[in-house]
């Protein structure tokens, strides 16, 4: 019995399925080169700040600079504790937050519970557009705006402070405590609201009392992940903060971060090598370790509270 499929037509269909085999066989690799990429970047990044940072404790005691109250690798007297540069960090890290994530919270209610679907198409991308404003932009907007409106309040307060710093690196966080805990709360199923709405619940007690509890963990691993992010910040607090490392909760004063101190030194006036210069790869480390754990609160409060339906 003669086929009724024509040579030229058998040849295609072969062609094509070669070509497909050969995709699923090509496309696989590519994909596996990209991961072993981003997980080859990583390991290069912790050996490179794992040898300099041990090179640098042969130098000076782990526990000098783990408790040390005093920062000035540069001048003399020379001390490396890094308690000052720490307290620095986290007093503008905390500080953002609480500006940050109530603000944050609430334009996430809005948008979830009470904006009509037309306003949240139009307000949800203009927030987000604070994501992608230059930190150097937001450094001089703390420097030359905030500040003067600050020190009209607080007179005693100094160019260079860690309050102004900290307030607009919180407003530099909104869009991500906003968008990932609005995105948590859209997740939640309408029944639920449904049956709050049956049961007489007003609006405002089915968004505290049904749709927060229920997005929890995607509310707080969205904070825990705006305080890494903030923790991370440099160009802000290089402007704005000031270069002073201070063991203070003053939030009034000058202060230094880790972030702040890493871009002073890495401008090339340290010699290569040297003890100043391994400085960098210890405060380094030090970031890399706190963020780290960070993330691994953030995943682990997300599998912990995660509410499935």
């Amino acid at each position: 019995m003669e086929s009724n499929v024509a040579p030229s037509t058998t040849t295609k269909m072969n062609f094509k399925n070669s070509r497909s085999h050969l995709s699923d066989k090509i496309v696989p690799i590519i994909l596996f080169l990209c991961a072993a990429l981003s997980v080859l970047t990583t390991i290069g990044i912790v050996v490179t700040l794992l040898s300099e940072t041990i090179n640098f404790f042969k130098s000076v005691p782990f526990m000098d600079f783990l408790f040390g109250t005093k920062w000035s690798p540069l001048i003399e007297p020379k001390a490396f504790g890094i308690l000052p540069l720490l307290s620095g960090t986290l007093l503008v890290t905390v500080i953002a937050c609480i500006v940050a994530i109530p603000i944050g919270l609430a334009s996430a209610i809005y948008l979830s519970e009470y904006a009509p679907k037309r306003v949240r198409k139009i307000v949800k991308p203009i927030l987000e557009v604070l994501a992608g404003v230059p930190t150097i932009v937001y450094g001089y907007f703390a420097l030359t705006f905030v500040t003067p409106l600050l020190k009209s309040i607080f007179p005693s307060m100094g160019v260079f402070n860690a309050l102004s710093a900290g307030i607009v690196v919180g407003i530099m966080i909104i869009p991500m405590v906003s968008s990932l805990s609005e995105d948590a709360m859209s997740a939640v199923p309408k029944s639920l609201r449904h049956g709050a709405y049956a049961l007489g619940a007003t609006r405002f007690e089915v968004a505290l009392k049904i749709v927060v509890p229920a997005a929890f963990s995607g509310i707080v691993s969205s904070a825990v992940l705006a305080f890494s992010r903030a923790i991370g910040e440099t160009m802000i607090v290089a402007v704005a903060a000031g270069a002073t490392p201070n063991l203070t909760l003053n939030p009034l004063e000058s202060i230094q971060t880790m972030t702040a101190y890493i871009v002073q030194v890495s401008l090339g006036d340290t010699p290569h090598g040297s003890v100043e210069y391994g400085t960098i790869f210890a405060v380094g480390m030090t970031l890399f370790v706190i963020t780290f754990l960070l993330n691994i609160l953030a995943q682990y409060v997300a599998r912990r509270f995660r509410e499935e339906y």
